[in-house]
């Protein structure tokens, strides 16, 4: 992360603290005002200058900074400092391809083709599009980007016999959900998918620009066409410290 500096942060805090509340509830909402009028990339104070302005002991200032990372408000940098994170893109509650999620967002979506060829199912496809194990399926590796930067890894496999020259169409920077709404014909109206976390490695984490171990979320997605037969399985690992899901609940009674 760059910091763009160039702000002063202490006129946007409090020079001390009050004795109404625990003293690190009340740094906790300092610190989130300050990140409120920042921008993402700008430093916050160290941790030695918190602890000695609000007069709290440092391993205070550390709890409170390890929440804000947590709830991916700020960056910590290993030997630099914590800044302000890139603000999280929020999965949208109906169904929409990549694409469509940045675009709603403002931002440019973007992919880089990894792989793209056709191969025998193997047990775990074969069980999602409800095919024969070793049925030619056509393989689809990319990393999604949004405004350039990597946003995610995504795997699809769909039955070759049903999508013939799938695996020739270039689909370098193209919505596959554009490709197969409008020159295939098919229809997706629903999707069965579950999420998972999980630490993202190796290779993973070299594509994604993120340190091993950080955290991610899987998703493992099933189209499904509208006679509710399987048309595409597909598997998406988002960097967690920028993508998050929210969801709308209702209690039944």
């Amino acid at each position: 992360m760059t910091s763009r500096g160039g702000q002063g942060t202490g006129a946007a805090m409090p020079r001390r603290l009050s004795g109404r509340s625990p003293k690190g509830e009340q740094l906790r909402s300092i610190l989130e005002d300050l990140i409120g009028t920042l921008r993402p990339g700008d430093p916050l104070p160290s941790e030695r200058e918190l602890a000695e302005r609000y007069d709290v002991a440092r391993m205070t200032v550390r709890s409170e900074i390890t929440r804000l990372a947590a709830e991916g408000l700020v960056e910590r940098v290993q030997g630099r400092g914590t800044f302000v994170a890139e603000p999280r893109v929020a999965q949208a509650a109906a169904l929409s391809s990549f694409t469509e999620d940045m675009r709603a967002r403002g931002l440019t979506a973007g992919s880089r083709v990894l792989g793209q060829e056709t191969v025998p199912a193997d047990a775990v496809v074969s069980r999602g599009l409800e095919i024969d194990p070793g049925t030619p399926v056509v393989r689809l590796r990319r990393v999604r980007t949004a405004d350039g930067d990597p946003m995610a890894l995504e795997e699809a496999f769909l039955d070759a016999a049903r999508f013939p020259d799938l695996a020739e169409t270039s689909l370098e920077g193209a919505s596959l959900f554009d490709v197969l709404e409008n020159r295939f014909g098919v229809r997706f109206p629903t999707a069965n998918q579950r999420v998972v976390a999980v630490e993202i490695v190796g290779e993973d984490a070299n594509l994604l620009r993120v340190a091993p171990g950080r955290a991610g979320l899987k998703f493992h997605t099933i189209l499904l066409d509208e006679s509710e037969r399987p048309l595409a399985y597909a598997w998406s690992l988002f960097r967690g410290d920028r993508y998050e899901i929210r969801l709308r609940q209702e209690r039944r009674t």
